[in-house]
């Protein structure tokens, strides 16, 4: 089973010799829409709940766009323990260059992500299938938004 988990409307930028992908993701508000249709509210009786808006609710648009679910977070012995056998995992599924670009700078990604682990969110796909890529977000210095990190060779890419 292969989630969706991004695509091309969220612009990337490659890090870690393009072994990682970073997406800025948004907090967007959603949910109710006030439409003015040129009515009289006070005729129409809309004056009762005049400012009430309980139907909103601000989501992370990458989270809510591809249905991620959020994962406990990991120690970094469990960390390590995740990397290592999704590296052999993914490394069984690439083919040449790909997988020589994978396995000479996954060491590096790793020490990137390690490195921010007590920052870092956790999330997986709709389907949360065990062998499935983790995606890592975090909040940069100073931002408001979060930022979300990609295996680059863990996303199969789908013309449609």
């Amino acid at each position: 089973m292969s989630d969706e988990l991004l695509s091309d409307s969220f612009p990337y930028k490659e890090i870690e010799n393009g072994v990682l992908w970073e997406v800025e993701g948004k907090w967007v508000v959603q949910g109710a829409v006030d439409v003015n249709i040129g009515a009289n509210p006070s005729a129409e009786g809309a004056d009762e709940d005049e400012g009430v808006d309980d139907q909103t609710v601000k989501v992370v648009d990458i989270v809510d766009t591809f249905r991620l679910q959020e994962q406990p977070t990991f120690s970094k012995a469990q960390f390590m323990t995740y990397m290592k056998r999704y590296a052999k995992l993914l490394a069984g599924k690439l083919e040449g260059d790909a997988k020589d670009e994978f396995m000479k700078n996954v060491g590096g990604a790793t020490k990137f992500l390690v490195s921010k682990l007590a920052d870092l969110q956790f999330f997986v796909g709709e389907s949360m299938h065990d062998d499935g890529s983790l995606v890592f977000a975090y909040y940069k210095e100073g931002a408001t938004d979060p930022t979300f990190l990609y295996f680059a060779h863990g996303l199969k890419e789908i013309k449609c």
